[in-house]
């Protein structure tokens, strides 16, 4: 394989990546058109022996009719896990450099950390040169919490963005001051109106869409009564197991949390 055959270049635009839609299937567009179609490259990482670069896409572009933008979430069902997580940090990289170019302090064009790359290239640093203030990458930890009742019914919430009839567990940003614990208890009594206990953790998942790290939990009810929100959470319930709604796709580790207790709670088989 060439140097050039191992290399794949994301062309993004806001939240949108450019596909080649020829064929009857969805890809990435070629390396050759991407960097037709895209600015400078910015390095994103390894994987499966591949070198990936993200690019943001140039202005008023004129597309040929096999290629056009795509929602990144749209190919979750279309593309394989690595390459969507793959993606999503594509994404994340072209933001932080577009994000960081001036310093917030002084207005000083920044510059990339060559020394600190030099010995951690995979860590993205860019420095001010007038001030020396430094800036990294955002990673706002986030929590998830699958609630079950001693029943063996679930809780699942409807988002204001979900799309119609899709539910999921119960998420929200960490507070500045708060523990995971501490957040997770506040973000289920917030959002939905009940109160949890025995919070048990699951896993974790970079979650590059939101530019997050999503810190999963399983927790039993503890009392209180459903109330969504409405601003957030627009619908809830308690779902039995055989009757549950529109899941989360498979590459969540909403979905993920879903099938272990699915798992756990199946009846034994004869």
């Amino acid at each position: 394989m060439s140097e050039a055959s191992a290399e794949i270049v994301v062309v993004v635009r806001g939240t949108e990546v450019l596909v080649d839609r020829s064929n009857g299937t969805t890809r990435l567009c070629s390396r050759e058109a991407a960097l037709g179609y895209g600015g400078a490259p910015i390095f994103v990482g390894l994987s499966n022996g591949q070198r990936w670069y993200a690019t943001p896409a140039l202005p008023d572009l004129q597309l040929p009719a096999e290629l056009g933008f795509c929602a990144a979430r749209a190919l979750f069902s279309e593309l394989p896990e690595a390459t969507v997580h793959m993606i999503g940090r594509a994404f994340a990289c072209v933001e932080f450099e577009q994000n960081h170019r001036f310093c917030g302090r002084c207005a000083t064009p920044t510059t990339l950390a060559a020394a600190t790359a030099a010995i951690e290239p995979n860590e993205r640093v860019r420095v001010c040169p007038n001030c020396a203030l430094t800036f990294h990458p955002r990673i706002p930890p986030a929590v998830i919490v699958l609630v079950e009742r001693d029943d063996g019914r679930l809780l699942l919430a409807r988002g204001a963005n979900f799309p119609a009839g899709r539910f999921s567990a119960v998420a929200g940003f960490v507070e500045i001051g708060e523990s995971l614990e501490d957040a997770a208890q506040r973000e289920v009594q917030e959002e939905v109106g009940v109160r949890i206990t025995d919070l048990r953790y699951f896993s974790s998942q970079p979650w590059p869409f939101g530019h997050s790290l999503m810190i999963a939990f399983h927790a039993r009810y503890d009392g209180g009564e459903l109330r969504p929100d409405g601003v957030e959470i627009v619908e809830a319930d308690w779902f039995q197991r055989d009757a549950l709604p529109q899941l989360p796709p498979p590459i969540s580790i909403a979905r993920r949390m879903i099938e272990d207790f699915l798992a756990r709670a199946a009846p034994p088989s004869n």
